[in-house]
C-alpha cells in the first residue's frame, strides 16, 4: 500500500538482478542457438523446449514443460532481456529472441562464455575455449582469459574465478547472473563420488574372500596357529 492506501505494484527486477534457474536456462539456450543456428533463430516455443531440455552440453539436464517455459519467457520479457517476435507475414507461431547483448552491451565473445557457464556449470579457461568454439572462436587461451577478466571487472561483475580445488590443475570460473555463488557447494558438487562403503568395509570383504580361498586350498587361515599349538 502507498501513503494513500492504494496497492503498490512492484516493478519487474532490472536486468542486473539475479535470475532464477529457469530464467537462466532459457536465456542461455537462446544465446547459444542465436550463435549456432542463426537460420532457425529466433526460436519457436517447440525449438526452445528442445534446446532447453537437450541432454548434451547441459548440466544439469532438465525437463521443462511449455507452461514453465512461457512463464520464464514472460519474466525475462518483463526484465527486458527477451523479446517476443509475434507471428506475421505467414508465420504461424510466436518466436523468441534474447537481447542480453543490447541490455548489458556484451560482444559475441562475452555472450559465448556466459552461455557455456550457465549451461554447463563452472569451467576452466581451456574448457571454455573448446566449448565456445561453435558460438565464438577464440584465437588462444589468453583471449578467453581477457574476456573473463573483462566480465569480472564489470559493475556488477558477471563472472568470478573460484578457488582451485585439490586435484585441479586449473581454477574454474562461474557466472554471477544468478547472484553470488557458493564456492564450497560447487566444489562439493564437482567432487568425484566416494567409493561405495568405507575402508573398513572393503578390508573386511577382502579378508572374507581370502579366508574362502585359503579354505579351498587347505591353507590354515591363521599363520600363527601351529606355533601356538606347539608352545
Amino acid at each position: 500500500m502507498d501513503d494513500h492506501g492504494a496497492p503498490t505494484i512492484a516493478a519487474p527486477p532490472g536486468p542486473d538482478a539475479p535470475l532464477d534457474a529457469e530464467e537462466l536456462r532459457v536465456l542461455a539456450a537462446l544465446i547459444e542457438k542465436a550463435a549456432t543456428v542463426p537460420d532457425s533463430y529466433p526460436l519457436t516455443l517447440n525449438a526452445l523446449r528442445t534446446a532447453t531440455n537437450q541432454s548434451t552440453s547441459r548440466d544439469p539436464v532438465v525437463s521443462y514443460d511449455d507452461t514453465t517455459l512461457l512463464a520464464a519467457l514472460q519474466r525475462l520479457k518483463d526484465r527486458r532481456l527477451v523479446r517476443f517476435v509475434h507471428a506475421a507475414q505467414g508465420a504461424r507461431s510466436t518466436r523468441y529472441r534474447h537481447v542480453l547483448d543490447e541490455r548489458l552491451e556484451l560482444d559475441a565473445a562475452a555472450l559465448a562464455v556466459l552461455a557455456v557457464l550457465v549451461l554447463r556449470g563452472p569451467q576452466t579457461t581451456t574448457e571454455l575455449r573448446t566449448r565456445t568454439e561453435r558460438a565464438h572462436r577464440f584465437d588462444s587461451v589468453d583471449a578467453v582469459d581477457a574476456t573473463l577478466a573483462e566480465l569480472a571487472r564489470r559493475d556488477p561483475p558477471l563472472v568470478v574465478t573460484l578457488p582451485r580445488q585439490p586435484g585441479q590443475k586449473e581454477p574454474r570460473h562461474a557466472h554471477l547472473l544468478g547472484g553470488p555463488v557458493d564456492a564450497d557447494a560447487l566444489a562439493a558438487a564437482a567432487a568425484p563420488a566416494a567409493p561405495r562403503g568405507g575402508l573398513a568395509d572393503r578390508v573386511a570383504a577382502l579378508e572374507a574372500r581370502l579366508e574362502r580361498l585359503e579354505a579351498l586350498l587347505g591353507v590354515d587361515a591363521d599363520p600363527d596357529a601351529d606355533d601356538d599349538a606347539g608352545a
